[in-house]
């Protein structure tokens, strides 16, 4: 993160943390938290959708000037639209915040899933000891939030209990309020561990207790 300027301050890093210490005591599974800026860079994707929209709008618009007696010669059509798309290709190439927005909410959703999918892998979240661990991951620019967990606790906690989780994630996103929505987060998952997996003696912690900004 060298560089980059943090998206949660040192303070609210260190209440997560405290958050995740707090939740760990009952249980004897691991949570871990990942914070996003995005998923994907959408550059090619950006691209394409500006393209498809110029191929779609250029004959349209070419129409509705023949409509007003005003016509274009096919080599000043051709040249508009690359002229078009060169100018939008550079818009979006400056303004990375804008491609997220140019591209299907769908297509930003499965990037997003792959990269909490990802980070559960790159976090060690998978080989606990006795596969307990949670991930709790938000990837902002796509506006989506995932409980990742893994199997052991997937065989035993409905997915409407993780739905809730989200659900609240997104509120507090909505509110600019997302390190009180980590708090909250942490302590329903780990209220959920602490009654399917228990505090055990001689537990040890497995995975560091804190958010990670990628």
């Amino acid at each position: 993160m060298a560089g980059r300027k943090t998206m949660l301050s040192a303070e609210e890093h260190a209440r997560v943390t405290a958050a995740i210490g707090a939740a760990e005591r009952g249980t004897s599974g691991e949570i871990y938290c990942v914070l996003a800026r995005d998923s994907d860079s959408y550059l090619y994707p950006a691209c394409l959708m500006v393209a498809i929209a110029i191929l779609i709008l250029g004959p349209l618009l070419a129409i509705g000037l023949h409509t007003w007696w005003i016509d274009v010669g096919p080599v000043l059509f051709a040249s508009a639209q690359l002229a078009a798309f060169a100018a939008a290709a550079l818009l979006v190439v400056a303004l990375p915040g804008l491609r997220a927005w140019l591209v299907p909410r769908a297509l930003k959703y499965r990037r997003a899933h792959d990269n909490a999918q990802k980070q559960f892998l790159a976090h060690n979240i998978h080989v606990t000891e006795h596969r307990t661990g949670v991930l709790i991951f938000v990837s902002l620019a796509e506006r989506y939030v995932e409980v990742v967990a893994d199997r052991e606790i997937d065989a035993c906690v409905d997915q409407s209990v993780w739905n809730e989780t989200v659900a609240m994630l997104l509120a507090h996103g909505r509110r600019a309020t997302l390190a009180d929505g980590f708090v909250e987060a942490v302590a329903r998952v780990g209220a959920v561990l602490g009654e399917h997996f228990p505090a055990q003696a001689g537990d040890r912690n497995e995975i560091d207790d804190r958010l990670t900004e990628i």
